[in-house]
C-alpha cells in the first residue's frame, strides 16, 4: 500500500509524528497523510496524496510544510516510486479544531 510506504519513509525524514488517521488527542506538531484519488495507466499506478502539516503557529506550520515537501520529493529514492510532482500547497487552517495547518497535494507515480 503506497500510503504505508510513504508514511514509513517520512517517519525517517521528519522530526514529528506522521499519521494516516487523526486521533482524538494529537500533539501540536504532526503530519496527516491521506489519499484523495488514484488511477492506473499502462500498468503504472498514480495516486493523489494530501499532506497536512499541523503546528502551534502558522509560521511553524509553514516551516513544517516546507520540510514535508522536501521529504516527499525524496520519495523517488524508493524502488516503489517512479515520480513525484507537487500539485499545489496552501494555508489550510483547521476551523473545526482551530489548529494551524498547511496542505501540500502531490501526484505520485508508483508500482
Amino acid at each position: 500500500m503506497i500510503l504505508e510506504t510513504i508514511r514509513n519513509f517520512l517517519v525517517t525524514k521528519l522530526d514529528c509524528k506522521v499519521v494516516m488517521e487523526r486521533a482524538a488527542k494529537m500533539p501540536d506538531r504532526f503530519v496527516l497523510i491521506e489519499q484523495t484519488g488514484s488511477g492506473k495507466r499502462k500498468h503504472l499506478k498514480s495516486s493523489t496524496i494530501v499532506f497536512q502539516s499541523y503546528d502551534s503557529t502558522l509560521y511553524k506550520a509553514a516551516q513544517l510544510n516546507e520540510a514535508v515537501k522536501a521529504a516527499v520529493e525524496m520519495l523517488v529514492e524508493l524502488d516503489d516510486v517512479s515520480g513525484v510532482s507537487l500539485n499545489s500547497d496552501y494555508i489550510y487552517t483547521d476551523t473545526e479544531s482551530k489548529k494551524y495547518r498547511y496542505q501540500a497535494v502531490f501526484d505520485i507515480k508508483h508500482y
